[in-house]
């Protein structure tokens, strides 16, 4: 168990934001940036577990929580313009980002913008916006239904619409639905989130980003798909993929998870060339391996054929027709660890 004098509360001022924000731990600084409608609690022991290995900053999303709300809707840019502004705020010129779904489209934002700010970043359970895979029409429907969070009834009707990864979970562990349903998030700022996710994508430049990067998808994550795990360790210059067997969306709560291991050393190794996590971990070096996962991949319509044709374009549009940057040899080049 971390200590009490470890744990640091504070709300910064961020873009106009009042934004809370909790330290614990005392190593490297590690941003954890959590999902569509999430607050501080949900991390759970997730939160203490990293917190063993890291430094570890948490905090309510803008209108969530013990956060101010913005009068308008935020874009993924202006989140992360938020986001930065309370690091800058808090004196840590240099960190690792955890981003898991709608947060690892901030972090690939993030590291976009201010690669000179983040020195490694894990994306769990996240993708690349438009152009990557779509989940099925049950999990998309679940999400997009923020009234759930507001009605303990209708969230437990709505549990059947889970993958049975995700069911058995929170079956498992009542803390992580009940952190939710006791800080739901408004209705309105949830479906500004979900407005400005749907809006966004990294596809055109991810391949441009050089940040050290470990890609971890469930292989039962029925909302975002792991083929989009494999497409994002294909464009991003430096990965390694982790798919997990038998994990869903929701793996980052789960104490059992063998994701929590990954994560620990991953951020934990002084040199990442000696992290089991990056050793061990796939890299994907040719286009065929994508078209494979997504071939595969059932996707919901009408949504998977307007991503495919927006992915097919900007595949077309990049100057060597696969909008990565390979090598010589038509592989991704790697950079030294």
């Amino acid at each position: 168990m971390i200590a009490q004098e470890t744990i640091r509360e504070s709300t910064v001022s961020a873009r106009g934001i009042e934004l809370f924000v909790r330290e614990r731990g005392d190593g490297f600084p590690l941003l954890l940036v959590n999902g569509l409608g999430g607050n501080v609690e949900m991390w759970g022991r997730t939160e203490e577990r990293l917190a063993g290995v890291a430094r570890t900053i948490v905090f309510d999303w803008p209108g969530i929580g013990r956060s101010s709300m913005s009068a308008l809707p935020l874009t993924v840019g202006a989140l992360t313009s938020v986001v930065s502004s309370a690091l800058d705020e808090l004196g840590h010129d240099s960190v690792d980002v955890l981003g898991f779904s709608l947060g690892g489209v901030v972090a690939q934002q993030l590291a976009h913008e201010r690669p000179d700010l983040v020195r490694r970043m894990a994306l769990v359970g996240t993708a690349c916006g438009w152009g990557s895979m779509p989940g099925t029409l049950p999990a998309l429907a679940l999400a997009a239904m923020p009234v759930r969070y507001h009605s303990r009834t209708l969230y437990e009707l709505t549990r059947a619409l889970l993958s049975p990864a995700d069911a058995r979970l929170l079956e498992r562990h009542e803390m992580l639905r009940e952190a939710r349903l006791r800080r739901p998030p408004s209705i309105y700022v949830y479906l500004s989130q979900l407005w400005s996710a749907s809006l966004w994508s990294s596809l055109p430049w991810l391949s441009s980003v050089r940040v050290p990067t470990l890609v971890l998808s469930g292989e039962g994550d029925e909302l975002v798909p792991p083929a989009n795990g494999v497409q994002l360790a294909r464009l991003l210059s430096e990965s390694r993929l982790h798919v997990l067997a038998d994990e869903g969306h929701l793996m980052i709560f789960d104490p059992e998870s063998g994701v929590l291991p990954l994560l620990e050393d991953f951020f934990a190794s002084p040199v990442l060339a000696r992290a089991r996590a990056w050793t061990t971990g796939a890299r994907v070096d040719d286009d065929a391996s994508v078209e494979r996962a997504f071939a595969q991949t059932a996707g919901a319509q009408p949504y998977r054929a307007l991503s495919d044709a927006y992915r097919h374009y900007v595949r077309r549009s990049a100057p060597n027709g696969n909008g990565t940057k390979p090598n010589g040899n038509g592989t991704k080049a790697a950079k030294p660890s």
